[in-house]
């Protein structure tokens, strides 16, 4: 039996992605309390979602993001990982405020500890990829466009790791916009 890589590519892919979901959710979180939100984007909405950011980029000239929206349409998948907007009532104060009430008054400042939370599960998704040999890149661009979308309803903080596997890298080298 011969099996061509090529014909097997996106099922390998689809496999690495579920593994760096598992990786996100099961990466520590702050007092254990998981507030961490997972999703995969594939197929025609990740057409949809660089469409958006194609017109998010027009709305605020912010240039990059066409590139960026150009870029996607090389993943195969594109994982979303996203922080909910809570507190975890130590008032640390690393928010700036004194205490947590203080810091919900504000719901557009994010906790520190949910943002921490949210680049650790980062860090393990990526680091799947990477143990995979798979293609990838942190984009915070394209998570601020899913936000606006609400594919991570309750989430405050999203950031995207799209995915490929050719035989350069899509996601670096890319001219700026």
């Amino acid at each position: 039996m011969l099996i061509n890589e090529r014909k097997t590519r996106r099922e390998r892919l689809l496999q690495v992605a579920n593994e760096m979901m598992t990786a996100a959710r099961t990466a520590p979180k702050a007092k254990g309390v998981d507030i961490i939100e997972i999703v995969l984007v594939t197929g025609d909405t990740i057409t949809e979602l660089s469409q958006a950011m194609l017109r998010y980029s027009e709305e605020t000239g912010m240039g990059f993001i066409t590139r960026d929206a150009e870029n996607i349409l090389s993943a195969e998948a594109i994982v979303l990982i996203g922080t909910k907007n809570q507190t975890h009532g130590l008032n640390c104060g690393y928010c700036g405020f004194p205490t947590c009430v203080e810091k919900m008054q504000q719901p557009t400042v994010p906790c520190a500890l949910t943002t921490t939370d949210v680049g650790i599960a980062i860090g393990a998704a990526c680091s799947v990829a990477a143990d995979s040999r798979v293609d990838s890149r942190v984009m915070f661009s394209v998570g601020r466009v899913a936000k606006k979308l609400n594919y991570l309803p309750e989430c405050s903080n999203i950031y995207a790791i799209p995915i490929s596997c050719s035989s350069k890298n899509p996601f670096f080298d890319r001219v700026p916009k």
